[in-house]
């Protein structure tokens, strides 16, 4: 487990080049992905399920990239799309795509519903995350006159 957090943190930081984060913030790109693939794993040993690992993960993940925009003064998004990087069902949609072309219809229904449904998992962990106040993230609310 200890060496997929690592790799998840490589690869995000790795993503984070080619997305064109700052490189002062490779580093709180870097550990977003690593957190976030650290509670799926803990989630999937836990209950076992791909959609609810997901969800949490995602959540958590949207949660830090929240709090480590308030902190580094830069905007959700570079963290958020940084991060979320390990978490994308890409062979799932890989998967979907050979099935099609191989003609195999029942794994085709079967795989890209699998990566359907991790679509949305991640659509609804960022928009509960999203929901959450900000003053929860450090952001203090301006006084208006």
């Amino acid at each position: 487990m200890i060496l997929q957090v690592i790799l998840a943190f490589v690869g995000t930081v790795a993503f984070s080049v080619l997305f064109g984060a700052p490189p002062r913030h490779f580093l709180y790109c870097g550990l977003t992905g690593a957190f976030g693939w650290w509670v799926y794993l803990v989630g999937m040993q836990l209950n076992g399920s791909q959609i609810v690992s997901t969800f949490a993960a995602t959540f958590l993940l949207t949660a830090l990239s929240r709090w480590f925009s308030t902190i580094r003064r830069t905007p959700t998004i570079v963290f958020l799309i940084c991060g979320i990087f390990a978490l994308v069902p890409g062979a799932a949609i890989y998967s979907t795509a050979y099935y099609l072309f191989a003609g195999q219809d029942f794994l085709v229904l079967q795989s890209g519903g699998l990566a359907l449904k991790l679509a949305v998992s991640i659509a609804l962990g960022i928009s509960f995350a999203y929901a959450l106040p900000s003053r929860l993230f450090g952001w203090k609310q301006s006084s208006r006159l």
